[in-house]
């Protein structure tokens, strides 16, 4: 199980977009990265195609790996534990304790 999820809010602890926070889109749990919102932006030169006729130069975000980014639960970064509740097994906030999901 990964600790981090499509759609956690993450803040980057490392790199050059250190101390910024977004949205996770998207997992690799195989590569161990995730994509998020507005971080770690790359350009890239587009061909054109039927969805972008024009082609030319596109900003998307790339992989950061997880390592990097740190879950932030209530508004504060934290590490991520888990848990056995009723036979389930779930996500703990180490800073508070509490059950994430």
């Amino acid at each position: 199980m990964f600790k981090i999820k499509k759609g956690d809010t993450v803040k980057v602890i490392a790199g050059k977009d250190n101390g910024k926070e977004g949205k996770v889109v998207s997992v690799d749990q195989k590569a161990g990265k995730v994509v998020v919102e507005g971080i770690n932006m790359i350009t890239k030169h587009a061909k054109p195609n039927a969805a972008n006729p024009n082609g030319g130069i596109v900003q998307k975000e790339a992989p950061i790996d997880a390592s990097n980014v740190m879950l932030v639960y209530k508004g504060k970064a934290t590490r991520v534990g888990f848990d056995v509740k009723d036979g389930k097994k779930v996500r703990v906030a180490k800073a508070t304790g509490e059950i994430i999901d």
